[in-house]
């Protein structure tokens, strides 16, 4: 099977828009992308887990790592709201890392409510 067989082209165009979201950008748009990202990373899980796609699951999930992981290499400092992000995002992962081998869509929604919330608020300020 070919490369462009396993992935279809819209995946061709999305990447194709981040790269272009992510040149031009400071750093609080940089945050700001990976929290959609990770938001909408979480919602394709919940779908993937209401239809039992197994593999849109798994997919998500490591989108949503991913997309967590550079949120987590971007917390910089000592001061107490990076030690709180660091503390999120960790147990952010243990959530994932967790609902990847005994998905709990419950968990999961709590948590992308929850990114949603933040960034609203990050949006607003």
């Amino acid at each position: 099977m070919s490369l462009l067989a396993r992935h279809p082209p819209q995946d061709a165009y999305r990447r194709v828009e981040i790269d272009a979201r992510v040149g031009g950008s400071d750093p609080r748009q940089l945050v700001t992308l990976c929290y959609e990202q990770l938001i909408g990373a979480l919602g394709s899980a919940l779908h993937a887990g209401q239809t039992s796609d197994n593999r849109g699951k798994s997919q998500a999930i490591t989108k949503a790592l991913s997309a967590l992981t550079a949120l987590q290499i971007g917390v910089t400092g000592d001061a107490q709201v990076a030690w709180a992000l660091r503390h999120l995002y960790e147990a952010t992962r243990k959530a994932l890392l967790d609902s990847a081998l005994a998905f709990d869509a419950n968990s999961i929604a709590t948590i992308r409510n929850d990114y949603v919330d933040i960034l609203k608020a990050m949006t607003a300020a």
